[in-house]
């Protein structure tokens, strides 16, 4: 069982105040965070013990394509703080209560499913999700009579599918077709130095204090 003590402000927070401010450095990202003890946050659903929250200018970066960005800090995170994969879900990196409200969608999803499923007796798939995700499903269902969750898939197409009590598992659907590749020379983005964002940490100012403690 995951020791909740192990991954607080107070453990490890100076490493993980390390960690991100070369990496965010090395980014040029104009972002700044607070850490937060689970307590202090919000009613995420998975119950972290440590919350990282950005703000500012650039956190539009971190929370592009679902918040990519962010989730590969998350894990790089993980790796420097040597979690076992099954404490990665007691760190959570959020921005504008992205995680919060998505974990709370998930859940909403989770129990409108169950009730569909055991009124049809039909299975139904999910689609495609992370495995932090998933297991928000999985989590979500636990205690739900008459049904029954697992995942299924490979890869960037697992996903996970919810059956009746009883039903065997389907076969995986066939992966859908590769994506056909633009024909080069085809009009792509000109990345001459007038794309580039210049002029925000002109004339040495550097940035101001990243972090906050709660």
């Amino acid at each position: 069982m995951s020791d909740r003590t192990k991954y607080t402000i107070d453990t490890v927070g100076d490493k993980l105040e390390e960690f991100l401010d070369v990496v965010l450095d090395t980014m040029d990202f104009d972002v700044t965070y607070d850490l937060l003890d689970g307590e202090a946050v919000g009613d995420y659903f998975e119950k972290p013990s440590l919350v990282v929250k950005f703000e500012g200018p650039d956190v539009s970066y971190l929370m592009a394509n679902k918040g990519e960005a962010m989730l590969a800090l998350e894990q790089l995170a993980q790796e420097v703080l040597s979690m076992a994969s099954d404490e990665h879900a007691l760190l959570c990196f959020d921005a504008n209560d992205y995680r919060l409200l998505r974990q709370q969608e998930l859940r909403i999803s989770a129990l409108t499913v169950a009730e569909r499923v055991r009124e049809t007796n039909t299975p139904y798939r999910f689609s495609p999700m992370t495995s932090r995700e998933r297991r928000i499903l999985h989590l979500a269902l636990r205690d739900e009579t008459g049904l029954r969750s697992e995942s299924s898939g490979v890869g960037p197409h697992r996903h996970v599918v919810v059956y009746p009590a009883g039903m065997a598992s389907l076969p995986d659907p066939p992966p859908p077709p590769p994506m056909r590749r633009p024909p080069p020379g085809g009009g792509g983005r000109d990345r001459r130095d007038g794309d580039r964002r210049d002029g925000r940490r002109g004339g040495g100012g550097g940035r101001p204090p990243r972090r906050d403690r709660h």
